[in-house]
């Protein structure tokens, strides 16, 4: 028997468990197009990423990082969305129509959470750490203060090239294949920004609530 050898990213995985995270990342990756079932279907996809404080390692020689893990979602606030259903057990409490209508995906950055990891295997074989669940941080429990610098990448008042060149490469071929980056790479800084784009940057602004983290 001849096997295919599976290649094993040397980078040490997120410990599987329960942690402490600080949600410091926010990227829009945009409208992905995809296909299922033989039809053609379009997702705007957003990516989350968390540090865990408790989580130091020596990624480069002499610095200390914190860990770090991610989850993509589709930016939908949908009753059955896995953004919502995971924004509600983080939150503890569910969100009212207008509420997750007019929710700003922006209010999770530098917000402290009680997040699972799960280690699992890719269809080739390969083992990764995923994201299992999002909670509040327990009564009792201090959150470390932040570490990794705040990063936000958008289609909107939040683009920057530069940023943009520093994400993995395969974050930046999907973003490289959705009108939104098309888009915006293509057009004159002159020229006013679409409605849509507008009101994606704007999107959604919930009051704040004393029971609720955002």
């Amino acid at each position: 028997m001849i096997k295919a050898k599976v290649k094993e990213s040397n980078r040490e995985k997120v410990p599987s468990g329960t942690h402490i995270a600080r949600c410091y990342s926010m990227i829009h990756v945009g409208t992905v197009t995809w296909e299922y079932q033989g039809e053609v279907k379009e997702t705007d996809k957003v990516r989350l990423a968390f540090e865990i404080p408790a989580e130091m390692r020596e990624f480069k020689p002499g610095e200390m990082e914190p860990m770090v893990i991610s989850k993509e979602y589709t930016l939908s606030m949908h009753e059955k969305a896995n953004l919502r259903k995971d924004l509600e057990s983080w939150r503890g409490k569910t969100f009212t129509e207008a509420e997750a209508r007019d929710f700003d995906i922006l209010n999770l950055i530098g917000v402290s959470c009680s997040l699972g990891v799960i280690h699992k295997e890719s269809k080739n074989g390969k083992s990764y750490a995923d994201i299992s669940s999002l909670s509040g941080v327990p009564k009792g429990v201090k959150a470390d203060k932040g570490i990794n610098e705040i990063f936000i990448l958008d289609y909107n008042e939040n683009w920057d090239l530069e940023k943009f060149e520093t994400l993995p490469d395969f974050i930046k071929d999907d973003m490289k294949m959705t009108p939104e980056y098309e888009e915006i790479t293509t057009t004159n800084d002159d020229v006013e920004l679409s409605p849509e784009k507008l009101k994606l940057a704007k999107q959604l602004g919930l009051d704040s609530d004393k029971d609720a983290p955002f």
